[in-house]
Formats: C-alpha cells, sequence, structure tokens
C-alpha cells in the first residue's frame, strides 16, 4: 500500500524496479521521461474492446481489472492489478491491433503509464531496465500458465484458495461478484462454497 510515497507516484514505480535491481541516477531520469501519472475514477473505463491498448500501466494505489464479455453477457474476469503490479494487454499494446478485452478500475487508482514508443526506447538505453521487464514478463506469463491450468482441471475450491494466494489482499476488497466472475461461478455458488469451506475447517480444528 501507498504510504509516504502517495503525493508523488513516480518514487513508488522507481521504488518497484530498486527492489528487482537498482537503477542508477540516469536511469532513474530515464524512467521518469518515459512514465506519467494518472488518476481513474471508481468503475472508470480505461480501454474498450475493440480500441488499441496504448499503456502499460504500473498501479500505485488502487486496484484495476481486466475482463471480457461474451455473447451471453457473462462477465469473465482475465486478472486484477492491485498496489505493485502492472496491467496491459500485452498483445494490443505491443502489436497494435484492437484487443478484445475491458480494462477498468475497480477502485480510485492512481498509476504510472508509458506508450509503447518510449518503452521500447528505454529498454533500448537501458540493459538493466529491459532485464527488469522479463522478469515481469516472465511472472505474468507464469501466473496466466497457472491460471489456465486451475481453470481446466482444478476445482472451484483450489481455484479459490489459489486466488486466495495470488491476491490475499484482495480477499476484503473487492465484491464476491467481482471474485466469482475471477473463479468462473456465479456469486451463490461461492457464498455456499465458503460456508462449506469454514464449516470443514471448523470441524477439522474440533477433532
Amino acid at each position: 500500500m501507498l504510504s509516504d510515497m502517495q503525493n508523488d507516484p513516480i518514487e513508488s514505480l522507481i521504488g518497484f524496479f530498486n527492489r528487482l535491481m537498482p537503477l542508477s541516477s540516469e536511469e532513474n531520469t530515464q524512467v521518469k521521461q518515459c512514465f506519467e501519472p494518472c488518476v481513474f475514477k471508481r468503475r472508470e473505463l480505461i480501454l474498450r474492446a475493440g480500441e488499441r491498448c496504448a499503456h502499460y500501466m504500473f498501479v500505485v494505489q488502487g486496484c484495476l481489472r481486466m475482463y471480457s464479455d461474451d455473447d451471453k453477457g457473462n462477465r469473465h474476469i482475465i486478472k486484477f492489478a492491485p498496489e505493485d503490479t502492472w496491467m496491459t494487454d500485452i498483445d494490443s499494446f505491443f502489436h497494435c491491433v484492437p484487443s478484445h478485452l475491458y480494462i477498468d478500475a475497480l477502485e480510485p487508482t492512481t498509476i504510472m503509464r508509458a506508450e509503447l514508443s518510449p518503452l521500447v526506447h528505454l529498454f533500448m538505453e537501458s540493459k538493466r531496465i529491459n532485464n527488469i521487464f522479463r522478469i515481469i514478463a516472465e511472472n505474468e506469463l507464469t501466473l496466466l500458465q497457472r491460471r489456465h491450468l486451475e481453470t481446466l482441471s482444478s476445482k472451484a475450491e483450489e481455484r479459490y484458495m489459489s486466488f486466495c494466494e495470488t491476491y490475499p489482499e484482495l480477499i476484503n476488497r473487492i465484491s464476491q461478484a467481482q471474485i466469482a466472475a475471477y473463479l468462473g461461478v456465479t456469486p451463490e455458488f461461492l457464498s455456499r462454497m465458503k460456508s462449506k469451506m469454514l464449516r470443514a475447517d471448523k470441524n477439522v480444528f474440533l477433532t
């Protein structure tokens, strides 16, 4: 969560980079030239399907959501991005093609964002920053692959436990409807499942 950096989002971003790989003062300056702050209201739509995703976004405070809507009106949440995480449609951003996804803000959200051309220039100028984004991309790919496998083969209880492990800070911040859409179940099913899991935990404790 944001604390003393709340009034200076760029320092939050630089702090994130430095935790992965300490930057030089010149690289800090390059990051400041590449990224700009932006603030979104709760429920503000940032990307609409059919548009090109124009920014690579780092969440300083708040939470973003990426989702798609099917032909039946069902919403499928692909990803949440709380503090210190990244959000973009990789395909749309790097290949300059229309997105099939939506991105919006679940809470009042502050981000640092970069456009494609300045970001690619930053990669070319700094091998260290290039390596940082490789680490970010590897982590994102790992999470997406794990989520895909869970969707194909895991029970709802297992998917819920994985959600709690991936997004512990969101368990009590977002609605049950949002969590259910991420898990691919109805809110009613999620409520019954959580009650069942709670009863099972109590029985284990009593024995």
